[in-house]
């Protein structure tokens, strides 16, 4: 790859024009665009492919978390890095499914660190190879924010706009689009067995068929339904599970 393809938006011109500058100045950097409004940018992302959008906040209009969930829908969705003047939306960016989140004035080695977590994504096609990447993620309930390890997750249920997140002590919201979770938990063990289901391979105990003769993944935190086009690989995954004495051995 000659480079990654970046797209700065920020309605302040100087702040565009700055960290448009660091961004070429990136190694890892091949091509910049600057927007100055979110409308703008959402029109360059359906028009053209880019490989991660380095997004503020606040902004008239459409803001940068309003952006980045409908860019979350794309069928191939850039990577998000928030940059913003306040650090109180942290949590919410992160539950979005941003990869990191800068303060402003942006500091060269932080930059250098958010280029290093987009690059690592972005190569294989935006499919996560890093194991430690979403190792948790942020849960909010009544104006408390708890973290739900990925590795106490038995299976991820699709839900709008939200994930939810079943672990053997419930059921855990994040505002994220399912196939953006599987992106971020692919080669940890999870695997897509349905279209509205992310299931823990290790959390199965047994298989099961329901009364219309469907199938099922019974875990510990209850039944998660198996589509015909999933359940051949689910099943060799099970099987080398088993192999390697991991099958019912989750988190």
């Amino acid at each position: 790859m000659s480079g990654l393809r970046v797209l700065a938006v920020d309605d302040l011109a100087p702040a565009l024009d700055e960290l448009c500058r660091m961004l070429r100045e990136a190694p890892e950097v091949g091509e910049v665009v600057g927007a100055s409004d979110a409308l703008k940018a959402l029109k360059l992302l359906q028009a053209d492919h880019f490989d991660a959008v380095f997004l503020d906040i606040s902004m008239p209009g459409l803001d940068g978390l309003e952006l980045a969930s409908l860019l979350a829908k794309l069928s191939e969705p850039p990577v998000i890095v928030f940059v913003t003047a306040h650090d109180g939306h942290a949590v919410t960016a992160y539950g979005i499914g941003a990869v990191d989140y800068l303060l402003k004035p942006v500091r060269t080695e932080r930059l250098s660190a958010a280029l290093a977590k987009v690059t690592r994504l972005v190569p294989s096609g935006r499919r996560q190879s890093a194991p430690d990447a979403m190792a948790a993620l942020p849960v909010d309930s009544g104006g408390r924010t708890r973290y739900v390890r990925r590795d106490d997750v038995l299976f991820a249920e699709a839900n709008g706009d939200y994930v939810r997140l079943h672990t053997r002590d419930g059921v855990h919201p994040v505002r994220m689009p399912i196939s953006r979770l599987e992106e971020y938990w692919e080669g940890t063990g999870f695997t897509r067995v349905h279209r509205g289901f992310l299931l823990a391979v290790s959390a199965v105990l047994e298989l099961r068929s329901d009364t219309t003769g469907g199938l099922l993944a019974h875990t510990e935190a209850g039944d998660v339904p198996v589509s015909r086009r999933h359940a051949r690989d689910l099943r060799d995954r099970l099987l080398e599970a088993a192999q390697r004495g991991q099958l019912g051995s989750a988190r």
